[in-house]
């Protein structure tokens, strides 16, 4: 059965986080509070492309230390160079088609900024930020991060399209009309599926998504057809969780983030940069951050 189109949402109002990125929030939509409609996905900020300009005098743009608990924060960058550092002793550096998953868990504090070379040169900054939830259980797990690079990304490359399996089980069809499955290397604390789709030439795609899932599809190039609708760049579109097959196809090169999960129906209690479960947890959280027990800020902070 056939997953149907529930709505969708076009990218309005852009905002700056740090002194470098432009961002528009597409989940939860502008003036809404986080909920369980689109879990396990908490938040979806959309960088757009656009022109940073060459930086003077050594500047890096960045967003400073700041602190998180209970989720993970996914980086997907299409073209951009970004570096990570955070007080559990991680850091690394993701450029073109690469993806940064930092568990924040029981607690850290992190930065993120553009590389010397981007800052220097500028360039074009194209990237996605999504909030995964995490289940009760591991909200206070020990903080991780992993770096996805190209080469750790699986594809799967098909007539006129390539999929890059960043999370997940991929359920393909083929000209036989026989599935084939290839898994991601995210190591991840539910279920969660995250495809990088791209069409190479006008093409359709059939892929497959468990009955129950969230499922949303964003346009990051180009436009889609679906059921005789057409969604262009920017827009976000939110499927029904009953049924399990999905068909889009593109007149152009097409490129689309698909983002599914089984729900986590747990409470939510959100406030900055902390998601727990209760409204008590949450101030725990702030004690906790204020006596110091989210590690130390380095000294050489940038």
């Amino acid at each position: 059965m056939q997953k149907t189109i529930i709505g969708s949402e076009k990218w309005q109002m852009h905002h700056m986080v740090g002194d470098g990125f432009r961002v528009t929030n597409l989940i939860p939509w502008y003036g809404q509070e986080m909920n369980n409609l689109t879990s396990p996905f908490l938040m979806l900020d959309y960088n757009a492309p656009w022109q940073l300009e060459p930086q003077k005098n050594g500047h890096r743009p960045w967003v400073g230390f700041h602190p998180h608990r209970g989720f993970e924060t996914v980086t997907i960058v299409y073209s951009w160079e970004v570096e990570h550092r955070d007080t559990a002793g991680n850091g690394g550096t993701i450029g073109a088609d690469e993806v940064q998953w930092m568990t924040a868990g029981s607690g850290l504090l992190h930065e993120e900024f553009m590389t010397s070379e981007f800052s220097r040169t500028g360039g074009i900054q194209h990237a996605v930020q999504l909030w995964v939830n995490l289940p009760k259980v591991h909200k206070m797990t020990e903080p991780r991060y992993q770096a996805l690079t190209r080469e750790s990304i699986p594809e799967v490359i098909f007539g006129g399209w390539t999929v890059r399996v960043i999370a997940g089980n991929l359920k393909l069809q083929n000209l036989d009309g026989i599935y084939e499955e290839s898994s991601g290397n995210a190591e991840t604390f539910s279920p969660v599926e995250l495809y990088d789709l791209r069409f190479t030439k006008p093409g359709k795609i059939d892929f497959l998504i468990e009955d129950g899932y969230t499922t949303m599809l964003l346009v990051v190039e180009w436009s889609i057809e679906m059921k005789d609708q057409s969604y262009r760049h920017g827009e976000l579109i939110h499927l029904s969780r009953s049924g399990s097959e999905i068909s889009m196809e593109s007149s152009g090169n097409a490129k689309v983030l698909v983002m599914a999960g089984k729900p986590i129906d747990e409470a939510i209690a959100h406030y900055g940069p902390f998601v727990m479960n209760t409204h008590s947890e949450i101030m725990q959280a702030f004690t906790d951050l204020n006596d110091g027990k989210m590690w130390k800020i380095p000294k050489n902070t940038l």
